[in-house]
């Protein structure tokens, strides 16, 4: 009998086997050929016919890690994930695909136990689209009790086409070609979307970081717009929407000064030409087609595809809804009641209400302006679908910060909170005030420099394995190398002074703010409030002094 540690290493790798080739069968080998799953023969399909005896043929004496799976109490009815193909694109912005999600997270979070956890989602896995299968098995895996501390692996590793430029992929199968080659890499290219004729080209560095685009995939597992209220109903969720995104806009822009290019402008004007054109070549990994791009000065029109309808009068009706809520302080619910927009709860209801999360009070009236915007923005080369285009990387959690106008949908959406923020009334004296402690001396250090107070930063070469998420294997990893922006380590040093006669505990919350614009000149402090960025934050006790 295995102890209970064991069984749950059992649990933790086959778990594990799940991200893996997340296009191949699920009976296939796993682990570089080490694992197979034995399926129970309600598992299989129609079109799996005689494939048990033939795997069983095959694995008989083999020496392979067995996974043997239970029967399914009954057989989930996943008729409600019908209109979403194998092969299509799966996007969390889209109104049915969200509805599907939230559905398949629910029956995930339901299973019993971790037998029954475990032979449900192989029995899914094998049916259903394999991003959206992938999205719910992550957010169950997170949220589940049992499985919290299994590891849920980096989104690139598990649909690397969706963040590296195709040619790496044939590089790669050049490289497994030449045997000595014990641990086969590639270089992947930079600033390969645009030349440097594109001023926009100058941030490509941080839009397609693979890192910021995985966060702000993971950022979404997380905190989920749909599934189990327990699941979307976390603390200030709506009011973390704004910050994040409000973060993320800060850092934005402070690399825009750095390279002399001014703040993101918000999209105000939806019926404006978009200046911004954007050419991701990337492949979708589901079906293996390119992104389409958008080019420059395009208009943004009605959306009427199979799947998503939507107007530009759609979205500018919802702002001006959500806007007149800000100036009168309150919004409605589906029951016509009234709920106080306060300085305490107000952000939070305004952010699941623009985001359009299950949390949203109201969606009738004041609608899916973000999801919506983001539809439309991805549509806008093929809104009505007459040439069967997929959408574009707006369309999806793990591609959209590659686009530029990611950045101006986001300010404008920010603009819209920010307006509610300068309604309520400013922190007082004694809220901004801690009683009998003072900050006397700030420093940073920076391992690699002598002189206090400042950064060094350069570019780094990283690898990531995406030998999981590939339909060719090798015996060892499969590397790409990619460049990114790093930084020396550096240390806070703060000299606190607590003149009270009792130990005083308090937050201390770090933010880094730019000094000056594009052209050098100085920031306002207003202007600086809103590009601080968080660095760090941490509870402090400190004795007395005296």
């Amino acid at each position: 009998n295995l102890t209970r540690r064991e069984k749950m290493t059992d649990y933790t790798k086959a778990f594990q086997m799940l991200f893996q080739s997340p296009l191949e069968p699920i009976y296939t080998c796993r682990d570089n050929g080490k694992c197979i799953f034995e399926l129970p023969d309600s598992h299989y399909m129609k079109c799996d016919g005689g494939v048990k005896e033939m795997l069983q043929e095959r694995y008989a004496n083999s020496e392979h890690i067995r996974f043997t799976l239970n029967e399914l109490p009954s057989k989930p009815d996943l008729s409600f994930a019908a209109k979403l193909g194998m092969k299509q694109n799966f996007s969390l912005f889209n109104t049915q695909h969200k509805e599907i999600a939230g559905k398949l997270i629910r029956l995930l979070m339901e299973a019993e136990d971790l037998d029954h956890f475990l032979s449900l989602c192989v029995y899914i896995r094998h049916r259903l689209n394999a991003m959206l299968f992938q999205y719910c098995y992550s957010v169950a895996l997170l949220h589940r009790s049992e499985t919290r501390g299994i590891w849920v692996p980096p989104v690139a590793e598990i649909f690397p086409a969706n963040f590296i430029e195709p040619s790496a992929f044939k590089d790669m199968r050049t490289a497994l070609e030449f045997k000595g080659n014990k641990k086969p890499h590639v270089q992947i290219p930079i600033n390969y979307s645009a030349s440097d004729r594109e001023f926009e080209q100058r941030l490509a560095y941080f839009r397609e970081d693979i890192g910021v685009n995985m966060h702000h995939w993971h950022w979404h597992l997380v905190y989920p717009n749909s599934g189990t209220r327990e699941i979307i109903n976390k603390d200030r969720r709506g009011e973390l929407f704004y910050y994040m995104h409000q973060q993320i806009l800060a850092r934005y822009n402070a690399e825009r000064f750095c390279n002399k290019l001014a703040a993101t402008l918000p999209l105000n004007n939806l019926r404006e030409p978009i200046e911004e054109g954007y050419y991701p070549k990337l492949l979708d990994h589901t079906h293996q087609r390119t992104y389409p791009g958008r080019s420059s000065r395009l208009c943004l029109q009605d959306v009427n595809r199979e799947d998503t309808a939507v107007e530009i009068a759609d979205l500018e009706r919802w702002a001006d809804r959500i806007l007149a809520a800000i100036d009168q302080l309150f919004v409605v619910d589906s029951d016509g009641k009234k709920h106080i927009l306060d300085e305490v709860t107000g952000i939070d209801i305004l952010g699941n209400i623009i985001e359009e999360s299950d949390l949203s009070i109201n969606v009738q009236y004041y609608g899916q302006l973000h999801n919506m915007g983001h539809n439309s923005l991805a549509s806008i080369h093929d809104p009505d679908h007459r040439h069967k285009e997929e959408f574009g990387v707006m369309g999806q959690n793990m591609t959209a910060m590659r686009d530029p106008v990611f950045y101006r949908w986001h300010t404008y959406i920010n603009n819209i909170l920010f307006k509610f923020k300068r309604i309520l009334p400013p922190y007082n004296e004694q809220q901004l005030n801690f009683a009998d402690i003072n900050l006397r001396e700030i420093e940073v250090q920076t391992s690699t420099l002598e002189e206090p107070n400042h950064f060094e930063t350069f570019w780094q070469n990283s690898k990531v394995d995406l030998a999981a998420g590939l339909d060719f294997t090798a015996d060892s990893g499969l590397f790409a190398s990619y460049t990114h922006l790093q930084h020396a380590p550096f240390e806070y040093s703060f000299v606190v002074e607590n003149a009270s006669e009792h130990v005083k505990s308090g937050t201390c919350r770090i933010f880094l703010c730019p000094k000056t614009d594009e052209r050098g000149k100085p920031l306002k402090l207003e202007e600086q409030r809103l590009m601080a960025i968080e660095m760090d934050k941490f509870t402090v006790k400190r004795k007395c002094d005296y």
